[in-house]
């Protein structure tokens, strides 16, 4: 890539600095109304003004705001409101989408996309306030809870599921950007996503909405309609119901241009140097062969055999194509040249080279989502009201994979644990290359097969001369595909009154259960691997000689289903107490009851032995349940007209002895009416997940070695040191070891403490300008412990540190006296780290009537990290803002320090046209939680420059209301057809980041609707 290629998307903060201080005059280019308004007030009506934008903003009567039992016109937490007209207006087609775009969601957040990019909690979508990962943002509806997603992301992040938002019925979505645990309990440090509903819709209305990209893919629609009758303050109820279908097509990296589309990064330069070649036995910049591994390329799609001693597996010559007369599959055949001969000594004369990504890889999955909504509103007495409502949404999300794996050993060096009770753990594996034998018997034989009872192996080339061929590669017609099928049923009652004329009572109940079906087919079952290894029964040479029952043998579907269960009641009164100079003196108390529980199986389990697994499916599963007693109160008090003091605490009870008590106050003061300055202090919590706590299968992430991890005396077993690493055998230089995390049923939550200050300055009517300081310190957080201490223990002959267990590897067939690498180190979860954030929120809000039929408003958010980062008991300390940090747990997305967002619009009668800038901020290449310093570009082999570009969009949206019932809108979004700024790094994505890019990766997309009421 050229520096001119990089320089496509503007720079830096400068850019967002730009956006900023434009103003109101540029803006009027770009019009919509707001995305994100600072406000507690419901969203107006479409077609009305807009509303006022700050939560100061004067309205009709006192307001309820998220995070506060209590009403009130100003609130000491920031609250940004987006509206579904907002929403709708601007082109983006569901909540989920809205809310991934919000400039305080940084870091790990989980995008849709990721389900296609080998996600641990597949098919599900969760945001991530302040960079603080997807467990420390409490997701309510209506105020109430939701049930957990059935996977934990990264198999111990607990998260509710943004695909479960019925779109269609969502009046608003208010985020409180500050702690609320006093109010709502575990999870809410980093913020609150709360879900408003319709409270009432009259007549009918609906949608027909499509969508596609430019270049004629990525297709997307939806189809709404809501019918409801009733007028609560006319009739006094009201009654409505709600249908939705939405679909998303599959895109696939190979309708995307370079190098989105190709593993060979050889053509991206900088300084002079070129990228990697990722392609499966490909060549590199110079047309030099990179070469070939039994254990790290396998033959890529295509089988590769290597005539072996059958007493100990070992190849000493060539690999050979299996079936030479077919030559490559689906990659392009290279014959080696003899000086590439000669330093390869086990390479084939011919390899494979396989450019998977361009062959399979896919940048969104499918997605479709359909449900049904419905909610009766009744009012009773003078002021009584209750509700019933009631939410089915299903979410079905596939997506197609590489070719199924046949690894080099099977089923050895993946060992496959059986965990039955804490601490007793068995192991299984093979010392072998994956081998096809001289012999095949009949299946079911129980002695050796020899050839007094058996045949010469057809599959095996090297039968007769009584070899065993060791088997490598991918099996390329059949093709790894992945399913979720998502089901959310949620129902909720409510009644409320008042029990005098200042006090007044709450009582709310909900339930939620969630189903998770998860079915994968394509991917190969180890035993029955070795079944047709060992009868014959499958074609190996000729793979289109199988019949499609073979291959089922081979490969069957697997499914099961996780689930996850919520159940919650709270009742709550609030009143004056007495009456102050500033207004009324209000109390709130209550008190809940929670009950929650996760049943998710493995998929891969391994409970009748190792051999009892697939091939590379994921193996983690977690059971567990709980109930929670709370108690909670508030206290607002207006000590004058110009001083408002707030507080709140919470207790929480949990199984085990565990409880938490959470206080936080809050201040406003309003020394004139331009200015308004508010400040919180909280502490807040969040409790050990189901999959940190009560995991039945750990979760493993597998870490790539290099000539660190091994002391020198542990090389000069195999002949090499550090210093010519290179020289090593492939079992050293080319491996992973397996990072197994054990659950630990005696975790404490973590703790947090967090405090926000800001000023809100309103220099004239209608204009609103604000700046709040956000800083959240979390304490005892869980985490993994460091296994470096265990590996240099072992490397070194030591003992193995209390808390640690290390299994080793089989032994290198080559050097079968010294000792073996290490397959697995495992650990429990432990409380140890310290992680802090800080940094800064931004907005302006305008919106003014030039005349009886022209309006105009204006709105810009932006959020800056100052630092971000994690301290160890030791005192060390990693530091991610502005970088791919932390790598682990954002899929190496990073946490860029900017994040921004300006909208407009511009009425004009009938008429309305609108426009979005959208700004991501660039970082480094670099990760200290990769043992990078900070900022250093430890990361970047040189082919980019060390600093990502910042990434600028802009969206289109015009609508023309022909009349009462019907208004058509057209949206384009990317207008200018910015494809993402290239990052070879970050792995959630290829050659972009997922977060910073993921909707920008379509380029430049045409949506265009109807919408109707009758």
């Amino acid at each position: 890539m050229t520096n001119s290629t990089v320089s496509r998307s503007l720079r830096g903060g400068a850019a967002l600095r730009a956006l900023m201080l434009c103003g109101a005059g540029a803006s009027a280019l770009f019009a919509v109304p707001a995305l994100a308004q600072e406000t507690a007030a419901p969203a107006p009506d479409a077609s009305a003004a807009p509303a006022p934008q700050d939560d100061q903003a004067s309205t009709a009567g006192d307001i309820v705001v998220t995070g506060t039992l209590l009403r009130s016109k100003i609130t000491a937490s920031p609250v940004t409101t987006l509206s579904s007209e907002n929403l709708d207006q601007r082109g983006i087609s569901t909540v989920q989408e809205g809310v991934q775009r919000l400039a305080a969601n940084n870091g790990p957040a989980l995008t849709n996309s990721f389900s296609a990019n080998g996600a641990f909690a597949s098919g599900a979508s969760a945001i991530s306030l302040r960079g603080l990962t997807t467990n420390s943002t409490l997701v309510l509806f209506d105020g109430m809870r939701a049930a957990y997603y059935p996977l934990a992301d990264d198999g111990t992040r607990n998260f509710v599921d943004l695909n479960t938002i019925p779109d269609d019925i969502v009046d608003n979505v208010q985020v409180l950007r500050d702690g609320a645990s006093a109010t709502y309990g575990a999870d809410a440090i980093a913020g609150v996503v709360n879900i408003i509903t319709k409270k009432q819709v009259k007549g009918i209305t609906g949608r027909a909405e499509g969508g596609i990209s430019e270049r004629g893919d990525g297709s997307q629609y939806r189809l709404s309609l809501t019918a409801g009758m009733g007028d609560l303050d006319k009739d006094g109820y009201n009654a409505y119901i709600s249908g939705f279908y939405y679909h998303q097509a599959q895109l696939k990296n190979s309708d995307r241009p370079y190098p989105y589309n190709s593993d060979n990064y050889t053509r991206l330069s900088h300084n002079g140097t070129t990228g990697a070649n990722n392609v499966i036995d490909g060549l590199d910049a110079n047309g030099n062969y990179v070469g070939f591994s039994p254990v790290t390329t396998g033959g890529g799609s295509t089988l590769f055999v290597g005539a072996a001693d059958p007493t100990n597996g070992s190849v000493a010559g060539r690999y050979q194509l299996l079936n030479a007369s077919a030559g490559c599959q689906r990659s392009s055949a290279y014959n080696l040249t003899a000086g590439e001969l000669a330093d390869n000594p086990h390479a084939p004369t011919t390899v494979c080279q396989d450019d998977q990504t361009m062959n399979y890889g896919v940048i969104n999955p499918e997605i479709q989502r359909f449900g049904v909504s419905g909610r009766f509103t009744a009012r009773f007495g003078d002021r009584g009201e209750l509700f019933a409502s009631a939410n089915f949404l299903q979410t079905d999300v596939q997506s197609d994979g590489l070719p199924a794996a046949i690894y080099a050993n099977a089923p050895a060096p993946f060992y496959f644990p059986r965990y039955s009770t804490r601490g007793n753990i068995a192991y299984y594996g093979n010392n072998t290359i994956l081998q096809l034998p001289v012999y095949v018997c009949p299946r079911g034989t129980t002695v050796a097969c020899t050839a007094a009872n058996g045949t010469l192996n057809p599959n095996n080339p090297f039968a007769a001369s009584g070899q065993t061929a060791a088997l490598i590669g991918r099996l390329a017609p059949l093709i790894t595909h992945d399913e979720t099928r998502t089901r959310a049923y949620r129902g909720a009652l409510g009644v409320k009154g008042y029990l005098t004329d200042n006090w007044q009572y709450n009582v709310t109940a909900t339930a939620m259960h969630v189903d998770l079906r998860r079915k994968s087919s394509g991917y190969v079952y180890i035993q029955h691997l070795l079944d047709v290894i060992n009868d014959g029964s499958f074609n190996f040479v000729d793979l289109s000689k199988n019949s499609q029952a073979q291959w089922d043998y081979l490969a069957p579907t697997v499914s099961n289903v996780a689930t996850s269960d919520l159940v919650q009641v709270d009742a709550n009164v609030s009143g004056d107490l007495a009456q102050l100079p500033g207004g009324p003196l209000q109390l709130a108390v209550g008190v809940g009851y929670r009950y929650e529980a996760v049943d998710a199986p493995s998929l891969n389990s391994d409970i009748n032995g190792g051999t009892q697994r697939y091939f590379t499916l994921n193996g983690f599963a977690a059971k567990g349940s709980r109930s929670v007693w709370s108690a909670y109160g508030e206290l607002n008090a207006p000590i004058i007209d110009a001083v408002t003091l707030s507080a709140g605490a919470r207790y929480d009870r949990y199984p085990n002895g565990i409880d938490n008590f959470s206080p936080k106050v809050g201040l406003v003061v309003k020394p004139i009416r331009q200015i308004t300055l508010r400040g919180t202090y909280s502490r807040g919590f969040r409790i050990p997940s189901f999959g940190e706590a009560n995991a039945t299968f750990p979760t493993t992430g597998y870490v790539t070695v290099n000539s660190a991890t091994y002391p020198d005396s542990y090389l000069a077993q195999y002949g090499c040191s550090q210093a010519t690493f290179s020289s090593c055998p492939t079992y050293i230089r080319s491996t992973s070891y397996g990072a197994t995390s054990l659950s630990n049923p005696n975790l404490k939550p973590e703790k947090s403490r967090s405090f926000t200050g800001g000023v809100v300055f309103e220099p004239v009517r209608n204009v609103s300008i604000s700046a709040e300081y956000y800083n959240i310190r979390k304490t005892n957080v869980i985490t993994t412990a460091n296994n470096a201490p265990a590996i240099l223990a072992y490397y070194s002959g030591q003992a193995i540190p209390a808390g640690y267990n290390i299994v080793p590897d089989v032994a290198d067939v080559n050097h079968p006296g010294a000792l073996p690498r290490i397959a697995f180190v495992q650990s429990e979860f432990i409380n140890a780290n310290t992680l802090q954030t800080s940094g800064l929120d931004l907005g302006i809000n305008a919106h003014f009537n030039i005349s009886d039929n022209i309006r105009f408003s204006t709105n810009a958010e932006a959020s800056y990290i100052f630092e971000l980062k994690t301290e160890f008991p030791d005192g060390t300390v990693e530091r991610y803002d502005g970088t791919l940090g932390n790598f682990n747990l954002t899929a190496g997305s990073g946490t860029p320090k900017w994040k921004g967002t300006w909208t407009s619009t511009l009425d004009i009668g009938k008429f309305q046209l609108s426009g979005t800038v959208n700004y991501f901020d660039g970082y480094d290449l670099s990760a200290m939680d990769q043992g990078t310093g900070y900022k250093d570009c430890g990361l970047n082999d040189g082919s980019l420059p060390c600093r990502v570009s910042s990434y600028v969009t802009v969206d289109l949206t015009g609508q023309v209301k022909v009349n009462d019932k019907f208004t058509f809108y057209a949206t384009v979004q990317n207008l200018a057809d910015r494809l993402p700024p290239i990052d070879t790094v970050t792995y959630g994505a290829h050659a972009y980041n997922p977060i910073q890019g993921g909707e920008g990766i379509l380029g430049r997309y045409m949506k265009a609707g109807v919408k109707f009421g009758f």
